[in-house]
């Protein structure tokens, strides 16, 4: 089982730069391919991007390809998602995932998710 908590949320300007972090419990972190997901009130949870296990693949969403980029230390158990030249339309909570095998990282079918970091980007 794994337990995944974010961090870093925050309010920041259009066009600048900010990272957020994802914690993850367990000594299995390494096992699971990792997701990036973000929701707007009203709004579906949509998919940002995806990491495989080994860290080798990523995936984006096109809204933000080219913009954000997803790592991961699994030696550290941590998560990342460096965004630059947000918009104002990236305004959500971010959501980090967890999932076992790497089919359908683009989805909501993951099997742990964390609570949730509010980023604020203002016009």
């Amino acid at each position: 089982q794994v337990q995944l908590v974010e961090s870093g949320g925050g309010l920041v300007q259009a066009g600048a730069s900010w990272r957020i972090s994802c914690a993850a419990s367990g000594r299995t972190f390494s096992r699971y391919s990792m997701g990036w997901f973000r929701q707007v009130p009203g709004k579906e949870r949509e998919f940002v991007s995806a990491i495989t296990w080994s860290g080798r693949t990523t995936f984006y969403a096109d809204s933000v390809k080219g913009r954000f980029t997803i790592s991961r230390d699994n030696a550290k158990n941590l998560l990342y998602l460096q965004m630059n030249s947000l918009r104002p339309e990236d305004t959500a909570v971010y959501y980090c995932a967890a999932k076992v095998g790497t089919d359908g990282l683009a989805t909501v079918d993951y099997d742990y998710w964390g609570q949730g970091t509010q980023v604020t980007v203002s016009s």
